[in-house]
C-alpha cells in the first residue's frame, strides 16, 4: 500500500528496518512470494463473497495484480520480485519499481511510515484475539516477534499497544482511517478498553 501511494521503496524498507524489524516489508512478500499472497487474498476474497460478504478493495491490490499479473515478478523463488537478486551480488530493488510505481510529489514521512507499519499489524492482532485465534495476550506478544519478526524492543503487539496508551492509540488510528482507509478501524472492543482506561498488561 505504501508503495501503490507513491513512496519511495527504499524509504518503505528503510521504515521496516528502523522500526525493528528483521529486514523491510518488501523484502520479507519477496520471501513469502507474491504468488501465494494473490492467492491467499483471491481465496479470502472467494469465502467472503459465499458468506455474502465483500473484501474491500485497498491500493495494495494494483500492487499484487501488477506484479502477478503483468511483470510476472513472483519473489525470490521465482528470479526476482520487488528485488534483483544477481547469481554473485548482493540484491537490490528492481529499479522499474519508481516507473511503475512513480514517487509522489509529498510522500510519507519516515515516522508515520513506521507507525502504520506497526498499527496496521496490532489492529490485525487485535481482531485475531477478538476470534479467539489467539486467546493469550502473553502467547500473542510472544507470537508477534518470534512468528513473523515484529519489532523486540516492543515487547510484543500488546505491549506496545500499552506503550503507546490505548486512548491514544485509537486516536491515531482514527486519523490513520479517514485519511488512509478502513484497514485502520479499531475493533470496538479496544474503543471500549481504551475508554475504561484498561491495559492488557496490569
Amino acid at each position: 500500500t505504501l508503495l501503490a501511494e507513491g513512496n519511495d521503496p527504499q524509504e518503505i524498507e528503510s521504515a521496516g528496518k528502523i522500526a525493528g524489524m528483521p529486514v523491510g516489508p518488501l523484502a520479507v512478500i519477496d520471501e513469502i512470494n507474491l504468488g501465494l499472497v494473490a492467492q491467499i487474498r483471491n481465496q479470502t476474497r472467494k469465502d467472503l463473497a459465499d458468506e455474502g460478504k465483500e473484501l474491500p478493495l485497498i491500493p495494495a491490490d494494483q500492487v499484487i495484480d501488477l506484479m502477478t499479473e503483468k511483470v510476472n515478478r513472483l519473489g525470490r523463488a521465482h528470479g526476482g520480485g520487488f528485488y534483483e537478486y544477481p547469481k554473485n551480488g548482493k540484491k537490490y530493488l528492481w529499479p522499474e519499481l519508481q516507473t511503475y510505481f512513480p514517487i509522489s510529489k509529498k510522500p510519507l514521512n519516515q515516522d508515520t511510515m513506521i507507525e502504520r507499519i506497526l498499527f496496521v499489524q496490532a489492529i490485525e492482532t487485535i481482531r485475531t484475539y477478538e476470534e479467539n485465534v489467539v486467546t493469550s495476550v502473553a502467547e500473542a506478544n510472544i507470537g508477534s516477534i518470534f512468528g513473523w519478526g515484529f519489532p523486540p524492543w516492543t515487547g510484543g503487539v500488546f505491549s506496545y499497544i500499552d506503550m503507546v496508551g490505548l486512548q491514544n492509540f485509537v486516536d491515531r488510528c482514527d486519523d490513520y482511517c479517514g485519511r488512509f482507509g478502513e484497514r485502520f478501524k479499531v475493533p470496538d472492543s479496544l474503543r471500549e478498553r481504551a475508554k475504561n482506561k484498561e491495559k492488557f498488561y496490569s
